[in-house]
């Protein structure tokens, strides 16, 4: 899968009336900024951003995606489907040996992820699935705005169901991944493969 090719496909996509923050801001900042606006002191609180609130190091990223996760009920007991995304070695080898997903079965996505400081707004999670080269799907899913804490978020994303027949079952399927913000911010990107079977 060519990285350059992919970009146009990997940008997300524009959310009506948002214009880029340019320099983030710390969560600090943003505790100052209209402090005497009641209704936006609800929203920045709802987000655990309050005024002499430390954030922690903000040398490090903002966002640490953790784990993206895959969940059906027909999974068999004990087996799980987890992308380690601080395992290096696992995830490049998940490109070149392909998961089995089983046909024809509901699943749904789960991605696990950290903000370490700062506001993030409009995190989406994109994922480009090609198959010998041509596109054959996109999703786009929207993760939503989150302020900084302790604890990591997890995201359930809806139910799909995985394609099924003798064609969606023969050859592998090319997957890139991105979580990237509203301003364009990527953190993070890799690719993995998959192949449809009859059974897990």
């Amino acid at each position: 899968m060519s990285s350059n090719d992919d970009q146009d496909d990997l940008k997300p996509s524009a959310t009506p009336g948002y214009k880029p923050t340019g320099t983030a801001k710390t969560a600090d900042e943003y505790a100052q900024l209209d402090a005497e606006d009641e209704s936006l002191a609800r929203w920045k609180a709802s987000l655990g951003i309050t005024a002499g609130v430390s954030t922690g190091d903000t040398s490090g990223p903002r966002v640490t995606v953790l784990t993206l996760e895959l969940d059906s009920p027909t999974l068999p007991p004990g087996k799980t489907l987890i992308f380690d995304l601080n395992d290096a070695a696992k995830l490049a080898d998940t490109k070149k040996n392909p998961i089995i997903i089983k046909e024809g079965v509901e699943y749904n996505v789960r991605i696990t992820f950290k903000v370490n400081h700062s506001i993030i707004s409009g995190v989406r999670y994109i994922q480009l699935v090609k198959r010998a080269g041509i596109k054959v799907d996109k999703l786009e899913q929207m993760l939503g705005s989150y302020g900084p804490q302790a604890e990591p978020y997890t995201k359930n994303f809806d139910v799909e169901e995985s394609p099924s027949g003798l064609v969606a079952r023969s050859g592998s399927y090319n997957v890139r991944s991105r979580v990237v913000d509203d301003d364009g911010e990527v953190y993070a990107d890799w690719e993995w493969s998959f192949k449809l079977a009859k059974e897990w």
